[in-house]
């Protein structure tokens, strides 16, 4: 063999040897954590109830399943709240259990849980899909794809309830919306008496103000009436920009697109370069063939990029590597907006015996995001807050609920955390949180209520300070106080 075919044979093993070990180190840490992840969660035991912190199992008197005949479901509901009252027992609402506070529980007393009241009917017509409170968004996505329709306003994931969903007055990706409640035409709720009235901008307003975004203190949500909106086929335009130029960037080349529809950021979360970088994922609205909705692609390896993550600096920076490069190749460009909905937090659910992963929202004015954002560096930093993922989305100004979050066009930071579930874990999330939320309140925003109930009473009230009226509220339509959750105990009861 000649010198310049050994010598180039030798560089093709070279080369080879290098790849090899370059893609040695990924495969095994991926490996590593998909043989390692738990394959199941671990659920309560009979009598006791629980939420998606696993932090909060809580022993009750009953758990309540409601019938899925209508009808029946009306006249067992108000049987039981008569007997509630008469045995002076507290009733907590249930449906998928997302929150992490304690919001669908009362340590002693009946839990409801609403999950088989999930009929479904659409009007075309009028677009408003007649639902069931305990109807999930991924039995409601499949539904609405068939009649060519699309949920307008809701979480990125589908494993919520409709009572839920509204009970929290969740939001999403969705551009330049605002929270679930603006697309809500009216519900139908049963009131501690158990009368049931209809709740509405025209009916019942204050009720209707006050139950959206209620989390469950004000009767039981039956049924909600939905505005719903056309499917769509979208693609996906990125960017990549560091952290400085990303809201110039939405600017000039997202903001006054006609065609966007969905928007979301992801901020890179490694401790050497925390926040430094920022993805920008925009979903245009596209001609073409609308794509059929499937199961979510890759979800396997997707999860164990993931959960990789926890604990691990070089497993951080695998996944900011996979989202920045790898995913857009594999999720390809062409996306229909139920498909971009049509994921469950089971993908990324934590299952183990040891963690469990909290999330957080903070919101915040444009103009106040950057002083914000370098607080929330240092918080994290100082507290050595295992930081998993950080999502920015735009909401606009909520004029529907009371107990609002938006009162003016906000920036949302959703960020989930891994900790041990441990007191000593707690405690240490406890103080993290209660600096993050210092550090919204200076940069005049404030917290999301759904998640752990670590905010002091002085922070909710300075966050919220339309609460005292809205618990005066509470009383005036429940008086004996029926409908009670963990949430109402710490900062409403006899307040």
């Amino acid at each position: 063999m000649a010198w310049k075919q050994k010598r180039g044979l030798i560089w093709l093993l070279i080369g080879g040897a290098v790849v090899l070990a370059l893609l040695a180190r990924p495969v095994i840490h991926v490996i590593r954590t998909a043989l390692e992840d738990d394959s199941r969660l671990v659920r309560p035991p009979e009598g006791y109830v629980e939420d998606a912190s696993r932090l909060n199992q809580t022993q009750v008197a009953e758990v309540w399943r409601t019938p899925i005949d209508v009808e029946g479901a009306e006249q067992q509901l108000a049987a039981l709240l008569e007997r509630a009252r008469r045995e002076r027992l507290k009733v907590s609402i249930a449906g998928a259990r997302h929150s992490m506070g304690g919001h669908t529980i009362y340590p002693g007393g009946l839990a409801i849980d609403m999950l088989p009241l999930n009929h479904m009917r659409l009007d075309e017509e009028r677009n408003i899909l007649h639902v069931g409170a305990g109807a999930l968004w991924q039995d409601i996505i499949p539904y609405l794809d068939a009649h060519l329709r699309s949920v307008a306003v809701m979480q990125s994931n589908n494993s919520f309830s409709v009572g839920g969903s509204i009970s929290v007055n969740c939001h999403g990706w969705q551009f330049a919306r605002p929270p679930i409640a603006s697309t809500v035409e009216s519900f139908r709720l049963m009131k501690a008496d158990g009368a049931i009235v209809r709740c509405s901008r025209d009916e019942n307003q204050e009720l209707f103000s006050l139950v959206l975004g209620g989390y469950g203190l004000f009767g039981i949500i039956l049924d909600v009436e939905l505005r719903v909106v056309l499917n769509e086929r979208y693609r996906l335009e990125q960017y990549l920009v560091p952290v400085q130029e990303s809201l110039a960037t939405f600017d000039q080349r997202i903001k006054d697109e006609p065609g966007t529809r969905m928007v979301y950021a992801r901020m890179s979360i490694t401790s050497d370069h925390m926040f430094e970088e920022v993805i920008i994922n925009a979903f245009i609205r596209d001609n073409g063939e609308i794509p059929p909705l499937s199961d979510p692609a890759h979800a396997s390896l997707r999860r164990a990029i993931f959960r990789g993550s926890v604990g691990s600096e070089y497993g951080k920076e695998l996944r900011w590597g996979a989202e920045t490069k790898l995913q857009p190749l594999l999720a390809g460009k062409a996306f229909s907006r139920n498909q971009l909905l049509n994921e469950g937090v089971e993908v990324f659910q934590n299952r183990s015996a040891e963690s469990t992963d909290i999330l957080h929202e903070y919101f915040v004015p444009r103009d106040r995001a950057v002083v914000f954002v370098d607080r929330m560096r240092r918080i994290i930093r100082q507290h050595r807050g295992d930081l998993l993922n950080v999502t920015v989305r735009g909401v606009d100004e909520d004029t529907d609920t009371f107990l609002r979050y938006a009162d003016r066009q906000m920036l949302a930071f959703v960020m989930l955390f891994n900790q041990p579930r441990t007191r000593r874990g707690e405690s240490s999330m406890q103080q993290m949180t209660r600096h993050l939320i210092d550090a919204a309140i200076l940069s005049s925003g404030r917290y999301y209520l759904p998640y752990r109930l670590h905010a002091t009473t002085e922070q909710f009230r300075r966050c919220y300070p339309q609460a005292d009226e809205f618990f005066e509220l509470k009383r005036k339509y429940d008086p004996d106080e029926l409908f009670q959750n963990e949430f109402y105990r710490k900062y409403g009861d006899h307040q």
